[in-house]
Formats: structure tokens, sequence, C-alpha cells
């Protein structure tokens, strides 16, 4: 979901909250640290727009790689390959042309300073704006991108620090056996996490392992339309892609789990052209922030979805119609916010302007008859008394099969808020029979502002295993972690689906000392303490 600009109370970039394939790798981070540094002192001090220079650079530098890996392998292969810098490339409003292997990375990196900043922002920004074709959702959420970075020694200092990223990066790669593409994405990630601090309107960025244990509990399918109504950077479509290519791969066995538990990968022996084709028309985001968009467009594109449909958006609008169209939806829509009454879709019938209701009712508008969502809203939604709460719990239960709700602590958007969230999981058209509940405590990291990584994965592959082996046949314990309540208590209840309701508290019994017992202990504590009383007495006189 969308991220905004934080307040940043230092120059460093804290990279501590990232707790990825990398959080061992401190040269790596040293280096990402030194690049935010730089663009601090080189006069560009808003994290958003440090971050999109940043990722202009980090794709120009990835585009050049990817090509002339892909040349490369096409010659190996004997298959044609046409480069994208093949031919000449026309200067926007000159008549000009250049040759495009100019505007490779390896090309321009080789100029002095002057020349080289003058060349990027003249040749290569224009000709990046432009990759995709004129119709393409890239070339036209690039039209209004400028490349601001304003000094020639900046540009050559940023290059530098990149290119020694990327090296760490493939010395990473080759030690650890772990993809080249995953860790640069983490890179990337690991940037990108840096944007909100605090969200505006409740928008902040959804930790990679939720995002992971989602796409586990919905199981997006290679043919799956797949959409994420307020995508942000493309955390969900990218953890939904990322799923699909792992179930692709045949030698997934041999695939070591991430710190997480998780058996992730973006690259398979099956990822052919035509497959690669199938997940890129697959994928669908939405946002209305363009910055957004171009981030969202750029980290799918370096995670190796040359084509993503990333749209500029405002999905709960009257201008949006696109009902009906997804097997799968991945989101974790604003909280807290309220938008315009007058803008709002006249199809929705919530009669709300509070976001996190409309965009429930959005969502099962967007899915498909049969279509699954995994969906984050704040706790308030389950149990929120108001008219517009109780006709979306009742939109979950009456018209979806609700399958699950899971209960999250408090602390798993810190830093960025300490909301009370739940996961819902619910497939469109199906019929609520029972619903199953389960308590998260713990999702592997520390539950404060640095969210430390524990040992283990806490109890997100407890969730996964328990949700795929529930069974709706067999009695459930309402002081366990996890149970079913049946559709009717549900009603009963108005609707209500916090899990508080339903669950029984476990008193333990605690048995105390006897108060004589306890006099006596005091009664020596007495006597001791007058002790030490008269031998401080006797040390002052």
């Amino acid at each position: 979901m969308s991220a905004l600009p934080s307040a940043v109370a230092g120059r460093s970039l804290n990279v501590n909250k990232d707790k990825y394939m990398l959080q061992s790798n401190s040269a790596l981070k040293g280096k990402i640290d030194q690049l935010w540094n730089k663009f601090w002192s080189g006069g560009i001090s808003n994290p958003l727009t440090a971050i999109e220079q940043i990722t202009y650079l980090l794709f120009m530098k990835r585009l050049d790689d990817l090509d002339l890996k892909q040349k490369a392998d096409a010659e190996f292969t004997g298959e044609p390959y046409v480069s994208k810098f093949d031919g000449k490339f026309t200067i926007p409003g000159t008549e000009q042309k250049v040759d495009k292997q100019t505007l490779r990375w390896s090309h321009f990196k080789r100029m002095s300073a002057e020349a080289m900043l003058n060349h990027v922002q003249m040749q290569v920004f224009p000709f990046l704006k432009q990759l995709n074709g004129e119709e393409s959702p890239f070339t036209r959420h690039m039209q209004n991108a400028v490349f601001i970075i304003p000094k020639p020694a900046l540009l050559v200092e940023a290059m530098s620090t990149i290119e020694e990223i990327f090296a760490e990066i493939e010395k990473d790669a080759h030690g650890g056996g772990q993809a080249f593409q995953d860790i640069q994405g983490d890179v990337y990630e690991m940037l990108l996490s840096e944007i909100a601090s605090a969200g505006k309107n409740g928008q902040f960025r959804t930790p990679r392992h939720i995002i992971k244990l989602i796409a586990e509990l919905v199981e997006p399918q290679l043919g799956n339309r797949i959409a994420d109504p307020a995508c942000g950077t493309g955390g969900f479509l990218l953890g939904a892609y990322q799923y699909m290519v792992t179930q692709l791969d045949k030698n997934k066995h041999k695939l070591q789990p991430d710190e997480d538990g998780f058996i992730r990968n973006s690259v398979s022996g099956r990822l052919t052209k035509d497959v690669s084709d199938i997940l890129n028309d697959s994928l669908h985001g939405y946002d209305i922030d363009v910055t957004m968009v171009r981030l969202g467009l750029m980290n799918l594109m370096m995670h190796g979805v040359d084509t993503p449909h990333i749209d500029y958006k405002d999905t709960l609008s009257k201008g949006f119609t696109e009902y009906n169209q997804y097997q799968i939806i991945m989101a974790n829509p604003p909280f807290t916010g309220s938008i315009d009454k007058g803008d709002i879709n006249e199809s929705f019938k919530l009669g709300t302007t509070k976001t996190e209701l409309l965009f429930v009712e959005n969502i099962f508008n967007l899915l498909k008859m049969g279509g699954t969502a995994g969906v984050i809203v704040p706790q308030g939604v389950l149990f929120g008394s108001g008219k517009a709460f109780v006709e979306a719990r009742k939109i979950l239960v009456d018209q979806c099969e609700l399958k699950a709700v899971i209960a999250m602590p408090s602390g798993v958007f810190k830093p960025y808020a300490g909301v009370s969230t739940a996961i819902l999981i619910f497939t469109k058209g199906g019929e609520t029979e029972n619903v199953w509940f389960y308590d998260m405590r713990s999702d592997g990291y520390t539950l404060d502002d640095k969210r430390t990584k524990l040992e283990g994965c806490g109890d997100l592959q407890d969730i996964v295993t328990q949700y795929k082996q529930r069974d709706q046949r067999k009695a459930t314990d309402r002081k366990a972690k996890f149970f079913f309540v049946p559709q009717a208590e549900i009603v009963a209840e108005n609707y209500d689906l916090s899990m508080s309701k339903y669950k029984e508290d476990v008193f333990e019994e605690i048995e105390y000392e006897k108060p004589a017992a306890i006099l006596a202990k005091l009664k020596t504590m007495e006597h001791e303490i007058s002790l030490e009383l008269s031998e401080l007495e006797g040390m002052l006189k």
C-alpha cells in the first residue's frame, strides 16, 4: 500500500529495520547507508525524492546488466534476442539521434563527471522514460518524472557506491546461493522501507513476511488475474509473483527456507517466455500517488516482471468501474482515512466515508465469483457497532465464505504504527459455515520499534499449517490459539468478528503463602533492617 515520506531525525538510513536475507551482510548495509548519506549531503534530503532518484540509478544499472545477460544467454542457446539498446534513439524535442549503446550504464560510467551528468539528464533519462513503448503504463507514468541530481560529483559518487553495492550483491549471491535478483530486490526494499516512518491516512508499508504469509494462505495460481487496489510500491503483487514462480520451480524442495520459514524464489527453469507473459498479464495494481506508481512499476521490473500493470487510479472513486475482474486480491488498504463523499463510487452501499470499510466492499466488488481475497484490516472493523461496520461484516459472512480471521499483535506495523490489525481470508459467493480464528501472538520479531528478529518464525508457519489442515467437522477448543465459530453464533453476536468475543479465558490457579508465613518473613526483614540502621548510626557517631 502507499507509503509517504517521513520526518528524518538524522542523516543515516536505519537499515536495522529490515530483517531480510541481508541481515548478516554488514558491508552491504554500510554501503546503502553511505549512499543515503551522499544524497543527504548533496542537497536531496526529502526521503521520497532521494529514493526516487536512487531508484532511477539502480534501474539504469540493472537494465544494462539484465540486457547483457539476456544477450549472452541468447547467443549461447542460439535463440533470437532484440536488445533494448539496439538501434537509434531520437532525443525528445530535437531531431538528434544517438546510438542506444551509448545509453548503457557500462558506457556512460566511463565519462567525465560534467559530461556524464549532462548525458544522463539529456539522453539516458529520456530514453528510460520511453523504455516500454508509448502505450505502456511505465511510459505513461514516467512522463512527468524528473532527474534532479544537481551536481556532477554527487552523480559520480552515487554511481560508484551503486557499483560497490552490486559487486557485494554478486559476492553474496555466489557465496550464499541466493539468486542475484532476490538480493537486489531486497536492497531496493531496504530503501523503500525508509519512505514511511509514519503514514498519512493510515498508509504504511506491509512487512514482507506478512505478505508472504498472505500469499501462502490465498495461493495465487498461474493464469489468475491478481490485484491490489491500493498497491503503493507493489509489495503484494511482488509477493504473489514470487509465490507463483516458486510453485513453478520443480526443484523448490531443494531450496532453503528463509528466516521466516518461507520458501521463495524469483527464478525458475520453467519460467519460459510464454509463462513470463502469463505472469506479467496477471498482476494489476492501482494507487492514488503517482510517485508510488512509478516506484511500484520499477520495483516489479527489477524483480523480473517486464511489463507490470500498475496504474494511477483511485479505486474508491466514481471513475473506477472494474468490478468482477479478479480471482485473487491481496491488499493492505489505508486505515482511518475518510474521502470526499461527493467522489465516492455510487455503487457502494455502505453509506460511509471511512476508507477501511469502503475497501472491504470495494474488494468484494472487484472479486470474480469464487475469487479469494487476503486483506489486512484494523481490528476496529471486526467489532465496530456503527451501521456501516455491521453491514461490512455482513458482506463477509453472508455473501462470502469467510474462511479465516487471524488477529495480529499491535506491534506488527511498528515503527510505522501501533494499530492492532487482523488478516481476513474470504471467497466471494461461498457459504460461511464456520469461521476459523487464530490468535497470532508473535510474527517472529520483537513488537517494539526496533522489530529485532527472534529465534524461529513465531506463529507464521503454524498459521499456514493449521489453516491448511483445518477441519470443520472436528470440535475445537476455545481456550486454544485457534478454533472455529459457527456462522449462526456470529450472526447472533451482531456479526462481531473479534476473537475476544468467542475465546474462553484460561485462569491459572495461583497458590499464595499462608498469612502466618508471610508475617514471619516480614518480621525477619524488619529485624535485619533494624540491625543495619544501628550499624549506620554507629558509623555516624
